[in-house]
């Protein structure tokens, strides 16, 4: 059977893998992984491969984007690939592409979905689902990208809430912090001067999302530039127009400072 198989992983170990993803793994005649997308931290190989009876192939960038995957396709048209993808295959990766390019070759593809930083975030602030607008990544500082500024920009002026996701290196362990991410877009503040990126500037610093011990904090830029998340991966939220019980939720969830009460609509 020409099959391709995108299996989420979850986010933080291999634990976060669901039992049906463990099934496909299983009966596939190859596996292939990749992690540069991005980290889990308590991933721990062996014990994977000791629990799925497989040997995982490592798959890097330049395989997927430069050379379109090759190697997964070619697999493909001799048996059942299975593909694991950090988090949920298609939610915060490139890999589309990749699916497209199989269907028109006459490989069979399907998704096994997985915990997605998307839906943690929720869970952990206790913020709306219904209230995010568009999702967005704030890259390393020499890339100057206005991207992440605008977006954040057209999210508040209608009231909704940005999720952003912190840029990371894998090849060199390198991760942009949460203090980074605010460094960069008051950068492009101080040009702009709109007053989205502000010391008095609501947000929510999120680390380590999926794990057993997260690290939530919610509060103004200039009190989070000096406060400790710990380890990566890392995410921030500004938030648009809070309604009164995300207010609460973020004040028992995430150590919301009391003046946060005066910010619902």
């Amino acid at each position: 059977m020409k099959e391709l198989v995108f299996v989420g992983l979850g986010l933080n170990d291999e634990f976060g893998l669901t039992l049906k993803g463990l099934e496909e793994i299983k009966t596939a005649d190859v596996v292939f992984m990749e992690t540069y997308t991005s980290r889990m931290p308590d991933f721990n190989l062996q014990h994977f491969e000791e629990l799925c009876g497989k040997k995982i192939q490592f798959i890097t960038r330049q395989v997927l984007e430069e050379e379109n995957g090759k190697c997964l396709l070619a697999a493909a048209e001799f048996g059942k690939v299975v593909f694991l993808v950090p988090g949920d295959p298609f939610i915060a990766t490139t890999h589309v592409t990749l699916r497209i390019d199989a269907e028109k070759i006459g490989v069979r593809t399907r998704v096994v979905h997985g915990i997605s930083i998307m839906s943690a975030i929720v869970s952990l602030s206790g913020l709306h689902n219904y209230k995010f607008g568009k999702t967005v990544t704030v890259p390393f500082p020499e890339t100057s990208a206005e991207t992440p500024y605008n977006v954040i920009a057209q999210n508040k002026k209608l009231g909704l809430h940005t999720l952003c996701l912190l840029d990371l290196r894998e090849p060199e362990n390198r991760y942009l912090t949460i203090n980074q991410a605010f460094k960069t877009l008051q950068i492009i503040e101080e040009q702009k001067q709109e007053k989205i990126v502000t010391p008095d500037t609501v947000v929510v610093g999120i680390a380590r999302a999926g794990s057993d011990y997260p690290t939530l904090k919610a509060g103004f830029i200039n009190d989070l530039t000096v406060f400790d998340f710990g380890p990566p991966p890392y995410s921030l939220i500004f938030p648009g127009d809070l309604h009164f019980m995300e207010v609460d939720a973020l004040v028992s969830f995430a150590d919301a400072p009391v003046e946060f009460k005066r910010l619902f609509k």
